[in-house]
C-alpha cells in the first residue's frame, strides 16, 4: 500500500458521496482513506487548510469518547469548524422531521457526522441532505471504527490482505463493519459467538459476497477454539448501550467468550488483541490482556482521529468550499 503525499485542496472523492455503512465503500474507496489516513499520520500539515471555511455539524444522541473528540480534533486540524449538538435527551426527528431538519443543515454546514440510534436515520439524512454524511455510529454499523481497525492492521502487519482475524463475542454494529470492510480488503475474518447471537443474516450474505470478489474468507463459528493460529483477536463489550437490561442473562452465556492469557495462547505467537472501547475489565477482557504487549487498543483509538479524517478529506473535502445551495 502506497501512502501518497495528496496536499491539494481537491481531493479525490469516494465513490459513494455519504459514508452510511462500511457496505457502501468500494475496495477503491477503502484503499484511498487508508493510504490518505497513513499520509495525513505521517505528514498532518500537508492536509492543513483542506476544511478550511467549512463546517461539520456533528449530530450525537449516543454519549461519546472517542468518536466526539476525535472528530472536534480531526475537523479542526483540517482547518474546519466543528459544530456538536447533544441530541442525548431528543431523538434526531422528534422536534421536526429528518428531511426537515437535512434542508437546513445543508444551507449552512458542510457534511453531516451522525450518532444515532437507527440506521433508518442516517439513510433518511443521507438521502436528502445534499453534504455529505457521515456514519459515526448507528444500531447496525460502525464503519468509522472498522476503518481506524484496518489503519491499525495495516501499521502492524503491512496489509489486510490475507490476515486471519478473529472476532469473539456479540455479533453488533461493529463486528459487522469489521466484516464488511477486512473481508472487501481480503482478510480472512472468523466470528465467533454464542449461540442466538451471530451477525444479522444480510450482513452476512453481503460479506460472504465482499469476500469472493477480494479472495478473503467469511466463518462463523461458536468454537471459542477457533482462534487458533489467529493474528488478531478481537472483542468488544457483551452488552451495547440501552440493552443494560440484557446484562445478567447475557453474561452466564458470554463467560466462555472472554478474551483472557489462555485464550489469547491459542492465536498465533505474534498476534494482537483488539478492542474499540469503552472495556468493561473482567468481563470481555482480562487485564493481563488488555494491558500486555500485545493489545493494540489505544492505536485503534489514535487511529479512529487518523481514518476519520482521510474519510473528511474525500469527502467534505472534495468539494468547492461554498454552502450548498
Amino acid at each position: 500500500m502506497t501512502t501518497p503525499a495528496q496536499t491539494s485542496h481537491r481531493q479525490k472523492p469516494l465513490s459513494t458521496k455519504d459514508l452510511v455503512s462500511a457496505a457502501t465503500l468500494t475496495a477503491s474507496d477503502l484503499s484511498m482513506i487508508l493510504d490518505t489516513a497513513l499520509a495525513f499520520k505521517a505528514d498532518p500539515a500537508a492536509y492543513r487548510g483542506v476544511l478550511d471555511g467549512r463546517s461539520v455539524a456533528m449530530l450525537f444522541e449516543k454519549p461519546s469518547l472517542r468518536t466526539r473528540v476525535t472528530f472536534e480534533v480531526g475537523t479542526a486540524r483540517l482547518g474546519g469548524h466543528p459544530l456538536y449538538y447533544d441530541h442525548g435527551f431528543e431523538r434526531i426527528g422528534q422536534r421536526e422531521s429528518v428531511k426537515d431538519y437535512a434542508r437546513n443543515l445543508e444551507r449552512w454546514v458542510h457534511a453531516i457526522v451522525l450518532r444515532t440510534y437507527s440506521q433508518r436515520t442516517i439513510e433518511e439524512m443521507a438521502a436528502v441532505a445534499r453534504v455529505p454524511v457521515i456514519n459515526a455510529l448507528s444500531d447496525t454499523d460502525h464503519p468509522c471504527q472498522a476503518l481506524a481497525d484496518a489503519l491499525t492492521l495495516v501499521e502492524r502487519f503491512g496489509r489486510v490482505e490475507g490476515l486471519n482475524v478473529c472476532y469473539i463475542g456479540d455479533g453488533n454494529n461493529v463486528c459487522v463493519s469489521l466484516m464488511h470492510v477486512l473481508c472487501k480488503l481480503g482478510g480472512h475474518v472468523r466470528v465467533i459467538t454464542p449461540k442466538g447471537f451471530t451477525p444479522p443474516a444480510d450482513a452476512v450474505a453481503e460479506t460472504h459476497e465482499f469476500a469472493r470478489l477480494s479472495g478473503g474468507s467469511l466463518t462463523l463459528t461458536n468454537d471459542p477454539a477457533a482462534v487458533a493460529g489467529a493474528d488478531a483477536v478481537y472483542t468488544d463489550t457483551w452488552v451495547s448501550m440501552h440493552q443494560e437490561d440484557q446484562s445478567d442473562a447475557r453474561e452466564k452465556l458470554f463467560v466462555p467468550y472472554r478474551v483472557d492469557a489462555e485464550l489469547m495462547a491459542r492465536a498465533a505467537g505474534h498476534a494482537v488483541f483488539m478492542h474499540c472501547l469503552p472495556a468493561h475489565r473482567g468481563e470481555e477482557v482480562t487485564d493481563e490482556v488488555i494491558d500486555s504487549p500485545a493489545s493494540v487498543v489505544y492505536d485503534q483509538a489514535e487511529n479512529r482521529l487518523h481514518a476519520q479524517n482521510a474519510v473528511l478529506i474525500h469527502t467534505a473535502g472534495a468539494r468547492p468550499a461554498r454552502l450548498a445551495r
